[in-house]
């Protein structure tokens, strides 16, 4: 798990973006906005009016990173901004063409600023469809509402500009086809892979209803813990205005900084692996949960959101090939990573991607499944003490599953390193995987039984009680090359698909999903998602009722 920083403050804001303000306020903000156009995967660029192509104004290097000076309008490359800034005295704040993202010149580094922040979400809502094209210079319409839908119901204490906006999200909520909890979320720089994960957590049942049903009170967190950054509570504030109504692409600055505060080791504004951030995440949520609740439990008894939601159990067996005698050991997991199948494939054509209609080469997730769980002889220098023998011996290996969480994570890997050539690639090949989901092969109980025969009928771990089918409702893609690409979420609520590409939500049919390059596949438990479909507002569930009590893991 990654390193976390004991100490939370507050950022410090930038001395030069500050002083930059108090002399020219918002001027230059506002001159700027029919300069930013939103591109249609939802990333907000700056785009002058010119025919010409951009260059720097120095070298006049027109390729790579290119930043546009806010006072003087003039372009620079990464290479001579600082020159610039240091010949011309108030020069010292420019913008990322690119990504639309503030930058200081004598900090070398991207600053946030909420206002500016606010101008390019205005223009997003501009470019929408149905987004109003005024250009007042009012930061209202943009403002974050994080209120939870059933809070909505009640006007008590609302005045009668609140009352007004109440009414306009409730008229746009009825207009709109999409069901409640869709929303886009804004691109911060190369955030995609946030973005899509967090799209993915928030349309998870078990996590879903928890947020909703108040299990997690920020005031009171505040109260009692007295810290200013929670992950939860900023968690919650997303989860709130995802399923506010609102259908404006929502910002989450304040999250991905108190992510930055759990995870400094992965703090930058390059774009980081979505399994590395889910992980992240859920190490995250468990640690604040364990801090409220004072618990020193293991995983596999802890009672955190993350764990009750995606904790499973994995069962390991090493046999002994000269005289049969199986050591057996049990490791908690929050996901299955599973290899993909490219023996079937020359090293050229593996980087080429595989169209879901061509027979030749398809991995399919059943055959991901049975390589995991398939016995695998260790190597000649991988000899283990048998405790039968007292000696060195070779053996084998068997992975199972002894219990099956709530929602059910397979990570998919699309990284190939060869040894010989010291190199790294991904893997482009497509991969079959159906909606529905049979996890009962799998399971420790099938794997004993097919391997000693009928004649075991009755496990310790035995319980058939439970269930191991399952309904896909989440897939996380990846497209482009492995130095740079680009994650989108595909979320299936009430059988039909949705594609999250950051802001922008569209729908889509299934044969899209089906031929994506899927990199995080999220299933669960079949009970859980009729349930899911059969509560069309989603947040009709009673406070009173713990949402795991229906349902338990199976093994």
């Amino acid at each position: 798990m990654c390193a976390r920083n004991s100490i939370y403050t507050t950022p410090k804001p930038c001395k030069h973006l500050a002083d930059y303000k108090l002399r020219h306020g918002f001027n230059t903000y506002y001159s700027i906005r029919n300069c930013l156009k939103t591109t249609p995967n939802g990333r907000t660029r700056v785009a002058k009016h010119t025919t010409k192509i951009p260059r720097c104004s120095f070298c006049d290097r027109y390729q790579g990173r290119l930043y546009f000076c806010l006072m003087c309008s003039s372009l620079w490359c990464p290479t001579h901004i600082l020159l610039h800034t240091q010949s011309e005295k108030g020069h010292e704040v420019a913008i990322d063409m690119d990504r639309s993202e503030l930058y200081c010149c004598l900090c070398c580094d991207q600053v946030y600023d909420p206002d500016f922040d606010k101008v390019v979400v205005c223009n997003q809502v501009k470019d929408l469809p149905g987004g109003s094209k005024s250009k007042t210079n009012g930061f209202e319409a943009c403002g974050e509402r994080s209120s939870k839908r059933k809070r909505l119901d009640s006007g008590i204490g609302l005045d009668l500009k609140k009352s007004k906006l109440l009414v306009s999200m409730r008229d746009r909520r009825a207009k709109s086809c999409y069901p409640l909890g869709l929303r886009g979320l804004n691109n911060l720089g190369s955030t995609c892979f946030m973005n899509s994960v967090l799209q993915a957590l928030l349309h998870a049942p078990p996590l879903r209803n928890y947020f909703l049903n108040d299990r997690h009170n920020s005031i009171q967190c505040r109260k009692r813990s007295g810290e200013k950054l929670c992950l939860l509570c900023d968690i919650d504030a997303i989860s709130s205005a995802m399923f506010s109504g609102d259908r404006t692409p929502y910002t989450p600055a304040h999250f991905l900084y108190s992510w930055w505060q759990h995870s400094s080791n992965l703090a930058s504004y390059e774009e980081q692996d979505a399994h590395e951030f889910f992980i992240s995440v859920l190490d995250g949520i468990h640690e604040t949960e364990s801090k409220i609740r004072n618990s020193g439990k293991d995983d596999g008894d802890c009672q955190c959101i993350a764990h009750r939601a995606f904790s499973g159990l994995l069962r390991s067996d090493v046999t002994c090939i000269s005289c049969g005698f199986t050591s057996t050991t049990y490791d908690p997991c929050v996901d299955i990573s599973l290899n993909m199948d490219t023996s079937n494939l020359s090293s050229s054509n593996a980087n080429k991607p595989i169209k879901p209609d061509e027979k030749t080469g398809a991995s399919t997730l059943s055959g991901c499944l049975n390589f995991f769980t398939r016995a695998e002889r260790l190597g000649s220098d991988q000899k283990l003490h048998c405790q039968n023998c007292q000696e060195l011996r070779d053996s084998s290996k068997q992975l199972s599953i002894r219990r099956l969480p709530l929602v059910l994570c397979l990570h998919i890997k699309r990284v190939e390193h060869s040894l010989v050539r010291k190199i790294s690639r991904k893997i482009n090949q497509y991969m079959q995987f159906p909606f529905s989901l049979d996890m009962t092969p799998y399971l420790s109980s099938s794997i004993v039984r097919s391997k000693f025969g009928n004649r075991i009928f009755t496990f310790e771990y035995d319980n058939s009680n439970s269930s191991a089918a399952y309904e896909i409702f989440a897939v996380i893609a990846h497209s482009g090359m492995l130095e740079s690409g680009h994650y989108v979420t595909y979320l299936r609520l009430k059988n039909q698909w949705y594609k999250c590409d950051d802001a922008w939500i569209s729908e889509v049919d299934e044969g899209i999903v089906r031929a994506s390059q899927c990199y995080m596949l999220f299933y669960v438990q079949k009970l859980l998602y009729n349930e899911a479909i059969e509560d069309s507002s989603f947040v009709h569930i009673s406070p009173r009722r713990d949402p795991f009590d229906s349902t338990a893991g199976c093994s």
